[in-house]
C-alpha cells in the first residue's frame, strides 16, 4: 500500500503557524519529528516525507542530516533544500532496519550550527512480505504409555520475520495428518498458538493398543493468525510409543549418620518418554534432590531422632512444569544407631515414705527414655542400683530395683525416720550390654516419721514426797518428765491424766501442750485422818493416734505424798488456874487436875516449871497436880505460883503452859466430910457425846450453908483418872464423861473429891455404863417369853418336817421302777407301736 507525502496533508493555516514560531522564538529547541514510511514502497522516488520547518535566512548556511549519533547519516535519505522537505531516494526493508533516527541542521562553513538540530524518527511499517519457518523439517519424540491428556510432550516451535506483535507474525499450528490412523485418527492434538502437542483423551485411553511403529504427523504452521489468508509452512512429526518406566520404588533405608561423601545417590527413577524434568519433594522437608537425569540423592547426614522417615514425590514433568502423570512416591526410612544414651526423667520433689512401710513398698518408677528406635536394642533399657550401698553385715538392701520396668521398692533393711537418700541408678541400654550407653539417675527419696512411739517418762518413780495436811491448793507437788521418739512435733504433743491413786480428786496435772512436762499439784485440801498418803499414778499419751503397739509400762509414772499430821499446839482447859490449899495439907494431896480442852484424842506430857520451893508435883500424863511435901514454911494469905507446861507426846515441838496460882489458907478446924453417894445414872459405850452432870454441896440438905463456888477433881486412883474425866461446869456443877472410847459396861463408882477453901468433901458417883443401840440408849436384856417355842422345839419341828418328805420320795421312785421293769418283761409283739406324728 502506497502512502502520499505527509505534506500534502497539512492546512494552509499550519503552515503559516509554522512559519511564525521560528521567527518570533528563534532560539527555540525544534520538537521532535516522527514519520511512517511503508516497508517494499513500490512507487517513485523521492518519496516526500515531512516538510521541516527551516528558518527563513537559510541562504547563510547548508542543511546537513546525520543519524541520531551525528555521524553524517548512511541511508536512503536526503532534505530538499529548496523545499525543505525530508524524503527517502529507495525502498526500505523493515527486516533489515525497523527504524531510523536522524537529525537537521542548518550550520555555517565553519560548522557553527544556525537552527538545529531537529530530531526526525522513521518508522518502517511491515507488511506481510515473510513466510514462517518451523526449526525443525522433521521433530522426533518419544511418548510414554500412562501420560496424562492435555499434557504436552512436544513443543513446537516456528519463526516469522515480520514484525511481532502484529498479525502477519501472529502464527498458528495445525496437524494436518496422522499416520497410521490407528486405533483413532485424532488420538493428538495441538494448541494453536504454542503448538504444544499432547494426547486427547480418547487417544491416551486407546494409547495401550497403539501399534508398535511410530506415528507420523504434519504440521502446517501460518501466518495472520486466524486470517484465511497468510503464508504458511509445514513438518514432519514422528512420534514412538514406549513402555512406562514409571513405577514406584520400595522404600529406602538409610543409616543415620552415614559418612559418605555427600550428596550421596540414594535412588533412580526414569521417564521413558522423551521431554522430561523431574522435580522432587519431601515431607516433611529433607535433605534430597533429584537431577536431570532421575538419580536421587541425599545431601547431608540423616539424623533419626529428628526425623525417623521421609515421604518423597518425584514428578516427571515438561518444560513448563507440567506434570506427565501422578508422582512418585516412596518412603525413606533413616535405620537407627545406638548415637543416643538413656535421658532420665527431670529430678522432681522429695519422695516421701513413712517409716515402717512394709518391704515390697513401691517407692517409684524410673521412666528414662532413649530416643533411639522404640523396641530396639538400641532403646532397651536396663536398671542397675548404684548406691545406697547396703550396709556391711547388713542382710538384706534397704531398696530393691526392678532392672527391666525400673520400678523402686522397699527392702528388708530398716529405714530411720528423718533419713534423707539419694537414690543413684545407672540406666544402660542395649539391655546392659558393654556397648550400651548408660546414664545415672537420681531419686531424692525421705523417710517421714510416723506416731509409732508412745511417750514415756523418764521415771517411774516419784518420792515419797511429804506435804503437810494444811498446804494450800495450788501447791507443786512433783514435776513429771516425759519423752517422745518421734520426730515430728505433732507426734510429740502429750496429753497427762491420773489413772488412780485419786478417787477423791485432790489432785490435779498441769502442762503445756508443747512440753514434756507435767506438774502434779495439790486440788483439794489434804486431810491426814482420811488418808495418810497417796499413790497418784499419772499416764501419758501421745495427742495423735498411735501407731503400732500400745503404751508399755513407762508411759505411767507414780508419785507417792505422805501427809503430814499438823498439829495445833495443845490447849488446856483454863488459860490459868488457881488453888486453895491449907497450909496442913499433907504430902500427896490432889490439888486438881490439869486437862487439854481440845476435842481430838491427843496424849500430853506435864511438868512443872518453877517451882522453886519443891512444894508441888504433877502426874506427867494425867495432870493431877499433888503436892509433893508437907507446906512447911508456907503461911496462910500467901501465894505460891508455878507454870504447869503440857507437852504433846507425839509432837514434843508442840507444846502450851499455864499459870497455876496456890493460895495458902489456914488448917481447917474440922476433918473433911464425906458426902452421901449419889444416886446412880447410865452412860453407854462406845463413848456417845453427853455425860453425867455432878452436883455441889447444894444437894445436901445438910450443907446447904456451907455456900460455893466448889472445885471438882476426880480421885486419886489411876484406874478412875485414865477412864473418867471431870470438866468444870460453873461453881456449883461438873461434868462426867468417858475419858475412854470403851470402857467395860456394868457399875463403876467413881470418886469425886469437891473442895472448897480449906474444906474438902469426897463424893461416890454412880455411874451405870452399858452397850447402847442406834439410838445412843442402853440395851437391856430380855427375857423368856411365855408361849413361845424355844430353840430346841423349832429344831425337832423341822427335822421331822423334812424327814416325812424324803419318806414320801422313796415310794414314789420305787413305784415307778417297778412300772418300768414290768413293761420290759412283755413280748415284743405284744408292744404297741409308737406312731411318729
Amino acid at each position: 500500500m502506497s502512502l502520499r507525502p505527509i505534506l500534502t496533508m497539512v492546512p494552509a493555516w499550519l503552515w503559516l503557524l509554522c512559519f511564525s514560531i521560528p521567527q518570533a522564538f528563534p532560539e527555540a529547541q525544534p520538537a521532535e519529528l516522527s514519520v511512517e514510511v511503508p516497508e517494499n514502497y513500490r512507487g517513485n522516488f523521492p518519496l516526500y516525507l515531512i516538510k521541516l520547518l527551516l528558518p527563513l535566512e537559510k541562504a547563510e548556511g547548508q542543511i546537513v542530516l546525520s543519524g541520531d549519533s551525528g555521524m553524517a547519516a548512511e541511508g536512503p535519505f536526503a532534505v530538499d533544500p529548496d523545499s525543505g522537505f525530508l524524503v527517502v531516494t529507495s525502498a526500505l526493508d523493515r527486516e533489515e532496519q525497523a527504524e531510523y533516527k536522524l537529525q537537521v541542521t542548518l550550520e555555517t562553513g565553519d560548522g557553527y550550527v544556525l537552527w538545529g538540530p531537529q530530531p526526525v524518527i522513521v518508522h518502517v511499517k511491515d507488511e506481510n512480505d515473510q513466510v514462517p519457518q518451523f526449526s525443525q523439517a522433521i521433530y522426533r519424540a518419544q511418548l510414554s504409555q500412562g501420560t496424562r491428556p492435555g499434557i504436552p510432550f512436544l513443543f513446537l516451535e516456528a519463526s516469522d520475520g515480520d514484525a511481532p506483535g502484529t498479525s502477519n507474525s501472529d502464527l498458528r499450528f495445525h496437524i494436518l495428518s496422522q499416520s497410521p490412523a490407528q486405533p483413532s485418527s485424532d488420538i493428538f492434538q495441538l494448541e494453536p498458538r504454542l503448538g504444544a502437542l499432547a494426547l486427547n483423551p480418547e487417544g491416551s485411553t486407546s494409547l495401550d493398543h497403539a501399534p508398535e511403529g511410530p506415528y507420523q504427523l504434519l504440521v502446517q504452521v501460518k501466518d495472520m493468525g486466524d486470517q484465511a489468508s497468510g503464508h504458511q509452512a509445514t513438518a514432519t512429526i514422528e512420534i514412538s510409543i514406549v513402555k512406562s518406566t514409571w513405577v514406584p520404588l520400595e522404600p529406602i533405608h538409610l543409616a543415620e549418620n552415614l559418612k559418605v561423601p555427600y550428596p550421596h545417590p540414594i535412588a533412580q527413577v526414569h521417564w521413558s518418554g522423551g521431554n522430561v524434568h523431574y522435580h522432587l519433594e519431601s515431607q516433611p522437608p529433607g535433605p534430597f534432590d533429584v537431577d536431570a537425569e532421575g538419580k536421587l540423592y541425599v545431601t547431608m547426614e540423616l539424623d533419626r531422632e529428628a526425623q525417623a522417615e521421609y515421604l518423597l514425590q518425584v514428578w516427571a514433568q515438561n518444560s513448563h512444569g507440567e506434570d506427565y502423570a501422578e508422582p512418585l512416591e516412596f518412603h525413606v526410612v533413616v535405620m537407627d544407631e545406638n548415637d543416643n544414651a538413656p535421658v532420665c526423667p527431670p529430678r522432681g520433689p522429695l519422695i516421701s515414705i513413712p517409716e515402717l512401710s512394709p518391704p515390697g513398698t513401691e517407692v517409684t518408677q524410673l521412666l528414662a527414655e532413649d530416643a533411639d528406635a522404640p523396641g530396639s536394642p538400641n532403646s532397651c533399657i536396663v536398671y542397675q542400683l548404684l548406691s545406697p550401698e547396703p550396709k556391711e553385715g547388713a542382710e538384706g538392701r534397704a531398696f530393691e530395683l526392678d532392672p527391666t520396668s525400673g520400678s523402686v521398692t522397699l527392702g528388708t533393711a530398716p529405714l530411720q525416720a528423718g533419713q534423707d537418700i539419694l537414690l543413684q541408678v545407672l540406666a544402660i541400654d542395649q539391655a546392659g550390654a558393654k556397648e550400651g550407653l548408660s546414664s545415672i539417675c537420681e531419686v531424692a527419696i525421705m523417710i517421714t516419721d510416723i506416731n509409732d512411739h508412745a511417750p514415756e517418762f523418764t521415771t517411774s518413780q516419784i518420792g515419797p514426797v511429804s506435804l503437810p495436811e494444811d498446804v494450800e491448793p495450788g501447791t507443786l507437788v512433783a514435776t513429771l518428765m516425759a519423752t517422745d521418739a518421734d520426730l515430728e512435733p505433732a507426734f510429740r504433743l502429750m496429753e497427762f491424766a491420773i489413772e488412780a491413786g485419786d478417787k477423791e480428786g485432790i489432785f490435779a496435772l498441769d502442762w503445756e501442750p508443747d512440753s514434756g512436762l507435767v506438774q502434779l499439784k495439790v486440788r483439794k485440801n489434804l486431810s491426814y485422818e482420811a488418808v495418810p498418803h497417796h499413790k497418784v499414778v499419772v499416764v501419758v499419751r501421745s495427742v495423735e493416734e498411735l501407731v503400732g503397739p500400745g503404751p508399755g509400762p513407762e508411759a505411767t509414772a507414780t508419785v507417792t505424798v505422805l501427809v503430814e499430821r499438823v498439829m495445833p499446839p495443845p490447849k488446856l482447859v483454863q488459860e490459868s488456874y488457881e488453888a486453895s490449899v491449907p497450909i496442913s495439907m499433907p504430902a500427896g494431896s490432889l490439888l486438881l487436875t490439869i486437862q487439854p480442852s481440845d476435842p481430838m484424842n491427843r496424849t500430853l506430857r506435864f511438868s512443872l516449871v518453877n517451882d522453886s520451893e519443891g512444894w508441888l508435883c504433877i502426874e506427867e500424863v494425867s495432870g493431877e497436880v499433888h503436892t509433893a511435901q508437907s507446906l512447911q514454911g508456907a503461911q496462910p494469905g500467901d501465894t505460891y505460883t508455878v507454870l504447869v507446861e503440857a507437852q504433846d507426846t507425839d509432837e514434843p515441838r508442840l507444846s502450851t503452859s499455864a499459870a497455876l496460882v496456890v493460895h495458902f489458907l489456914k488448917a481447917p478446924p474440922a476433918p473433911a466430910l464425906t458426902l452421901a453417894p449419889m444416886p446412880a445414872r447410865y452412860l453407854c459405850t462406845p463413848r456417845q457425846d453427853y455425860g453425867v452432870i455432878v452436883s455441889g454441896l447444894s444437894e445436901d440438905p445438910d450443907l446447904v450453908s456451907v455456900p460455893g463456888p466448889y472445885s471438882f477433881a476426880l480421885g486419886p486412883n489411876p484406874t478412875v483418872q485414865r477412864d473418867w474425866r471431870l470438866q468444870a461446869l460453873n461453881g456449883s456443877h461438873a461434868y462426867l464423861t468417858l475419858a475412854l472410847h470403851w470402857v467395860e459396861p456394868g457399875e463403876h463408882k467413881v470418886p469425886v473429891v469437891v473442895s472448897h477453901n480449906a474444906q474438902m468433901w469426897h463424893l461416890v458417883v454412880q455411874v451405870i455404863v452399858c452397850r447402847c443401840n442406834v439410838e445412843g440408849e442402853c440395851m437391856r436384856k430380855v427375857g423368856h417369853m411365855k408361849g413361845m417355842p424355844t430353840k430346841l422345839v423349832a429344831m425337832g419341828t423341822l427335822l421331822g418336817t423334812l424327814a416325812a418328805i424324803g419318806f414320801f420320795l422313796i415310794l414314789i421312785f420305787t413305784h415307778l421302777a417297778l412300772a418300768r421293769k414290768k413293761d420290759l418283761d412283755k413280748p415284743a409283739d405284744s408292744m404297741p407301736l409308737k406312731v411318729a406324728v
